[in-house]
């Protein structure tokens, strides 16, 4: 795994006008369902921006290719969610993640439009959420505006700290053209990751209290149907 991204890595400082496409099907394969349990994009995106803040390589292009190949893999994991229907879940290679597809299907019941948009921040499910989704006929509207929101919010989150890291290596804080100085982007750059920890720490808290709620209601059915 570390070998594979040091080499990603390598090719796109050397050959830089690959970096958009290569961070965009990262991206994309991250966010498509299963596949993306398989792809380390984040770590790469974490090692790409620490090439954006040495400026070796532009970060407009770069964003925008991971947004739109962010929303692209939850777009089709949607979409086939939709066609294949409910039997998604009893085919191979669902199959055999049937404890992570309970525990997303539970998520998105309780909390639909919210689930896919924390959906993007917690790695076990981000590849499932969508796909979720998609069986559950969740509209298209509300989905795409979820999609899009939360994508725009996780690229630049993944990007950032590699970024600030190499910014404040380098020669101090200093005055940009604009008036903007390093300080005033670590205190961007801080607010994005603090916001991305809150909502990964409330995802997880309101998936917890999702399964607490499903095993009480469980066991209260259990006990009605077996009256002493």
């Amino acid at each position: 795994m570390e070998e594979f991204i040091s080499r990603v890595t390598q090719f796109v400082a050397v050959h830089g006008v690959w970096a958009g496409p290569i961070v965009g099907l990262l991206s994309f394969g991250e966010s498509l369902a299963v596949v993306g349990l398989f792809i380390p994009a984040t770590a790469v995106m974490l090692a790409i921006g620490g090439l954006v803040g040495s400026d070796v390589l532009a970060p407009l292009p770069i964003v925008l290719w991971a947004i739109g190949g962010a929303v692209l893999g939850d777009w089709i994991s949607f979409g086939l969610g939709r066609w294949i229907g409910p039997s998604v879940y009893h085919r191979w290679p669902l199959r055999a993640y049937r404890p992570m597809v309970a525990r997303t299907r539970l998520f998105f019941r309780k909390y639909g439009f919210m689930a896919v948009f924390l959906g993007r921040f917690l790695g076990p499910i981000r590849a499932t959420v969508p796909l979720v989704a998609g069986v559950l006929d969740m509209p298209r509207r509300p989905f795409q505006i979820a999609n899009i929101a939360s994508a725009a919010l996780w690229v630049p989150a993944m990007f950032l700290p590699g970024i600030l890291a190499t910014r404040l290596a380098q020669a101090g804080i200093m005055v940009i053209g604009t008036g903007i100085t390093e300080l005033h982007l670590f205190a961007f750059g801080a607010g994005i990751v603090l916001i991305t920890i809150a909502a990964m720490a409330i995802a997880s808290r309101l998936l917890g209290g999702s399964r607490r709620r499903q095993r009480n209601r469980s066991r209260r059915v259990g006990s009605a149907g077996n009256p002493r």
